[in-house]
């Protein structure tokens, strides 16, 4: 029985961490490794840890309570914790169970010294480091207090941090079990740890090595600033060596003690450069022989180094698969489409093969190379261009690339692939028929999908996609269309620039677009006004809409008075805009036709914020101040030197801004009512697949590629494993934040605000729709949490068209991501609503709650009390 309580290192591997834990199953593989110096030593196996559960007869019921309590509630926790590890600390070892850690001992040096660490299952994950988390003693001397420090490992499993972070990472405390590591110590002149990836760009290529003398505890713990040496290609890039004034040293009795660093060693360096190199090396071989960026403890001894823990660098956003060894600039998709969040696999597959430009998938995000375009100084300058109207940062990122000295090439002209620019922009007639065709056009498109795909089931329903998909680029890519689309988008950057130049007036298209026509998106918000108005004469229908829970409420509805109506203007607004969502770009989002309960709160709040006739009287005194202003403008350039020429020119514009600007919003209504058509058919699918008992549930076929679910619906047979490894992997890119620009070296360019004119404290954004507003923050993630009161200001990560239901109701809009052109930037100028879009990080500076004022004229946003 004996055997299974303890492992030696080396019979210990990296697929054992069911076994040993992560730590123990890392270090076991280190052990095992070719040129990679240990510290000997063996692992207390989890079952171990399962057997002195066992002999605790409390313990069920205290990991029961401890399962129920709310994540926020930390008093319970804290104290739940506590009197779980005094729980554990107080099982008696049983004799066979100390008996093998005893002979282990003996084997090892019963009298050496000895660390004692945690090693959770849960840990050191590829999608959770868990770094931390649990328990580790240093210079433990003698057979008795070993066996005290391995029981103090096992009840770390439930330290306050660790419990939170299993919460948070949705882990249930049940199937986390603990090994503990047993290592000869080691007593270094030098300890530290090293990053294979820079930690803070995410560069692959640089080695960031952190370095102090004496014990790592020291740094670990935050006690001292370290050196810092970054490597690349066998070179010393750059070095800061830190006044070094404690250290951590091992006693001769045993445990540690801080101690102070002779004056003169303060700002010695821990390290020469010599050994940061080859420090550099080692972790090299590491990170090949696991197959990603490490974080790896070290220590120098006799001035060779030994491994103590390595585990993968979780927090590094993914770099999109390439197979050349050529650089890469990759511009993230979301930030274009106001959806960064992590999309499932059906979502990014879906989105690449309707796509009008080749997309690489990462982290759950997508991303188009724009690498060719940058060499070329043809397409350089459209390129960011573009890029810099629609997003400052993502021009100040790639910019900040280009100075990067060579990075880059300079080709003579632009190769394939890359984003479209701003072709397709030859004249069109200011004719509102144009506009009008168009949308007939992708009606009739979408009837014909709508008609043709009714009779499509199996491996035909996927064939047939894919010629659906053809369908779609040609309707997207059609030249009227992008030409009605640049049109818009032309004649207001032309009416701010020449605006400002004669008339010193910023932003002056944000007024003369107010109410604009064929804006598909504002009209779906002010639909909702109209539905609120059939509901708010009706208390009871009002009351029964506070306490709907789930998705069968449309059906119950009907039975109350003034219900029936009620039901007939949701179900009315769902067969036109129930395609739509939030995320709506990842096809597997469900749909408002699906969930219909997520527009309660805000048809709720337009009941209770406005009064009958609400959408009409908005969209009306939209189009008088433009009306107003127009007049204005045009009145005041007559005044001016040629002004007679000035205000003609500008009239036409005008006329061409409100002829085409509201179709902006049109072709994404179109890809969405497309994207429904699409999934309703495959969920049909999915459904039939369950029922054959080839699916176990109709989402499982969201963490499947599109070509991968085809293959399921040929061969009737689907990898289970596969898709719970891809479901892993989505909860692990939900807690990435995507960048901006990413390169092919890993190096993750956020982009900066080159600006001196914004007060001190103030945020920084891009100033999207002109105005100052002061109000109330509301930092909202989910559109379904939204309460809102009048005079409110929407602060949220992004907003996409799903968001502009909530714009009739509020005063101001603040985001972390946007551009000029972007959705939200669009309603926001149609509602007439101050808005500041790409502040960084956003709604973790910005309390709920908080006054702010909001200068949507000069793009920043400040904090007030």
């Amino acid at each position: 029985m004996t055997e299974q309580y303890v492992l030696d290192l080396q019979e210990v591997d990296e697929t054992q961490v069911a076994v040993v834990g992560g730590k123990g199953a890392h270090l076991g593989e280190l052990s095992r490794t070719e040129g990679i110096r240990v510290p000997a030593g063996f692992c207390v196996t989890t079952e171990a840890f399962r057997r002195i559960v066992a002999e605790s007869s409390s313990l069920d019921d205290q990991l029961d309570r401890l399962s129920r309590s709310a994540p926020d509630d930390r008093e319970g926790i804290r104290t739940l914790s506590a009197r779980i590890r005094r729980t554990i600390e107080e099982v008696a070892v049983p004799e066979e169970l100390a008996a093998a850690i005893t002979r282990a001992l003996g084997r090892h040096g019963a009298q050496e010294a000895y660390a004692v660490r945690s090693s959770a299952t849960a840990e050191d994950l590829p999608t959770a480091s868990f770094a931390g988390q649990q328990d580790t003693y240093l210079n433990v001397m003698g057979v008795t207090a070993v066996l005290q420090h391995v029981s103090r490992c096992w009840a770390s499993l439930f330290t306050e941090r660790a419990v939170a972070y299993r919460q948070r990472n949705d882990i249930d405390h049940r199937t986390v079990h603990m090994g503990v590591v047993v290592q000869r110590m080691v007593f270094p002149h030098a300890a530290g740890v090293l990053f294979t990836a820079d930690p803070v760009t995410g560069n692959r290529r640089v080695t960031t090595v952190d370095a102090g003398f004496g014990l790592g505890e020291a740094l670990v713990s935050g006690l001292v600033n370290p050196d810092v040496f970054k490597v690349r290609d066998g070179e010393i890039v750059s070095k800061v060596i830190a006044a070094k004034q404690r250290a951590v040293h091992a006693l001769p009795t045993g445990g540690t003690r801080e101690v102070a660093v002779d004056a003169q060693r303060q700002e010695q360096p821990a390290l020469t450069d010599a050994q940061a190199v080859r420090l550099a090396e080692v972790g090299r071989r590491i990170e090949a022989h696991f197959g990603r960026p490490q974080d790896i403890e070290w220590c120098l001894v006799d001035d060779g180094f030994q491994i103590v823990q390595s585990r993968p660098i979780t927090t590094l956003f993914p770099v999109p698969e390439s197979d050349d060894q050529e650089n890469h600039v990759y511009v993230s998709v979301g930030h274009q489409q106001m959806m960064t969040d992590a999309m499932k696999p059906l979502g990014l597959s879906m989105w690449q093969l309707t796509a009008m430009a080749p997309m690489h998938a990462a982290g759950g995000r997508l991303f188009v190379d724009v690498a060719r375009r940058l060499a070329s100084p043809a397409s350089r300058a459209g390129l960011l261009d573009l890029m810099g109207k629609g997003d400052p940062l993502v021009r100040d990122a790639l910019e900040t690339v280009l100075a990067q000295d060579g990075f880059v090439p300079s080709l003579p002209d632009a190769g394939p692939g890359g984003l479209p620019g701003r072709g397709a922009s030859d004249p069109i007639e200011t004719d509102p028929a144009v506009v009008t065709e168009l949308i007939e056009r992708s009606r009739t498109s979408i009837a014909a999908l709508e008609h043709d795909i009714r009779s499509k089931t199996g491996p035909a329903l996927f064939d047939y996609l894919l010629e659906a998909f053809e369908e779609h680029k040609r309707v997207l890519s059609d030249p009227l269309s992008i030409q009605a689309i640049m049109a818009g988008m032309e004649a207001t950057w032309w009416l701010n620039d020449r605006l400002r130049e004669w008339l010193g007036e910023k932003n002056a298209a944000d007024t003369l677009t107010l109410s604009a026509p064929d804006n598909i998106t504002s009209q779906m918000g002010l639909a909702l006004l109209d539905v609120a108005d059939v509901i708010r004469p009706h208390p009871e229908v009002v009351a029964f809409l506070e306490g709907v829970q789930d998705e069968g409420f449309l059906e119950e509805l009907a039975k109350l008075t003034g219900g029936a109506e009620a039901r007939e203007a949701i179900e009315a607004y769902l067969d036109r805009y129930g395609m739509r969502c939030v995320g709506e770009i990842d096809i597997t989002r469900p749909r408002w036709r699906e969930r219909p309960s997520t527009l309660v709160p805000v048809i709720l709040d337009n009941v209770r914020l406005f009064e009958p006739g609400a959408a009409e009287r908005r969209f009306e005194q939209g189009r008088r101040k433009a009306r107003e202003k127009e007049q204005d403008v045009l009145a005041r350039l007559r005044a001016l030197p040629d002004g007679d020429r000035k205000a003609d020119e500008t009239k036409r514009m005008i006329d061409r801004v409100r002829t085409f600007i509201g179709y902006r919003e049109y072709p994404k209504y179109g890809i969405i009512a497309r994207y429904f058509v699409y999934k309703t058919a495959l969920m049909e699918e999915a459904g039939r697949l369950v029922q054959a008992g080839v699916l176990t549930e109709p989402e499982d076929s969201f963490y499947l590629t599109f070509q991968e679910f085809h293959a399921v619906a040929r061969s009737r047979q689907v990898d289970h494993r596969l898709v719970e490894r891809r479901k892993d992997a989505f909860r692990s890119y939900e807690r990435l934040t995507p960048p901006r620009v990413l390169t092919s070296d890993g190096e993750a360019v956020t982009g900066a605000y080159r600006r001196d004119d914004v007060p001190p404290g103030a945020l920084t954004g891009l100033p999207v729709s002109a105005g100052t507003v002061e109000g109330r923050a509301r930092v909202i993630l989910d559109m379904a949490e939204a309460d809102l009161e009048a005079g409110d200001i929407l602060v949220t990560t992004f907003t996409d068209p799903s968001w502009s239901p909530l714009f009739v109701g509020i005063a101001g809009l603040v985001t972390e991501v946007g551009g000029q052109m972007t959705h939200g930037a669009v309603i926001a100028r149609e509602y007439g609503l101050p808005a500041v879009v790409g502040v960084d990080r956003a709604t973790r500076l910005i309390e709920d709650g908080r006054r702010i004022r909001v200068h949507g004229t000069d793009g920043y946003v400040e904090m007030l009390s």
